[in-house]
């Protein structure tokens, strides 16, 4: 697929400091669209973004240590 082709490419050709303010980028459009939730609807939102970030939180750090433990 296209999309994942370019998406690999962008990937490949940065810098984690690009990586970084895509971050940025991406956590600042996630506080907007958080704001716009109704208040009723805040918390099955919570509680499913928190089980989003924990699902990809820990293998990603997982992958990190290995590398800075120089295991990878």
């Amino acid at each position: 697929m296209k999309l994942f082709e370019a998406a690999n490419r962008y990937v490949e050709t940065s810098d984690w400091k690009i990586i970084a303010v895509l971050k940025f980028c991406l956590i600042s459009l996630g506080m907007m669209v958080g704001m716009m939730i109704k208040p009723e609807h805040k918390r099955p939102v919570f509680l499913g973004a928190l089980g989003v970030f924990g699902i990809t939180y820990i293998p990603l750090m997982v992958k990190f240590y290995r590398i800075f433990a120089g295991k990878e």
